[in-house]
């Protein structure tokens, strides 16, 4: 009896856990993952808005208070500049992410300097060769080292009123994401 029960709970502890496997890696396998979407929205390099309804690819901005932006890159040329100017909006975010959605970096107005997006994303080796020889202008840089050489970024605002949202799409809007050229 007790080999019956072992049998019956070794086969259903399998079971379990091969179903966890599967319905975790449908995504990576069907393209459907959010680096593949986000990449689906146009060149990189530049911050897409997304819409309170899905896109052809499925993203959209589901909280009604926040507008949402996204932009892919790849940095295995050169490090990745991401500046926004903040002096108009009362709140907004920034999350960078590999290329597998593990969020390696975030921040907000709150975190940065005088409120300001000023973020430069860089290789290990990039990140080595700024250290070794600084440029004034990234002074008040916040440097990211990020692990692979493709990601995306999420750039949020927050827009509660109507009245907040001329402001917070001109945010988006003016917000960079652009390969780094040394300033």
């Amino acid at each position: 009896m007790s080999k019956f029960l072992y049998a019956v709970l070794t086969g259903l502890f399998g079971a379990v856990l091969l179903h966890i496997i599967i319905i975790l890696g449908v995504p990576h396998f069907t393209g459907r993952d959010a680096y593949t979407r986000v990449t689906s929205e146009g060149v990189p390099f530049v911050f897409h808005a997304l819409s309170a309804t899905p896109d052809a690819v499925g993203l959209s901005s589901l909280d009604p208070y926040l507008r949402v932006a996204v932009c892919h890159f790849d940095i295995e040329r050169q490090p990745l500049s991401l500046v926004a100017v903040g002096g108009g909006v009362d709140f907004w975010s920034v999350a960078i992410y590999d290329r597998d959605a593990n969020e390696v970096f975030s921040m907000n107005d709150r975190t940065s300097v005088a409120g300001d997006l000023d973020v430069l994303v860089a290789t290990p080796v990039q990140v080595a060769q700024l250290r070794k020889t600084p440029i004034a202008a990234l002074a008040e840089t916040i440097l990211v080292e990020h692990p692979g050489a493709e990601g995306y970024v999420v750039l949020r605002v927050l827009a509660p009123q109507a009245s907040y949202e001329a402001e917070a799409k001109a945010f988006l809007a003016d917000a960079e994401c652009l390969p780094f050229t040394g300033r």
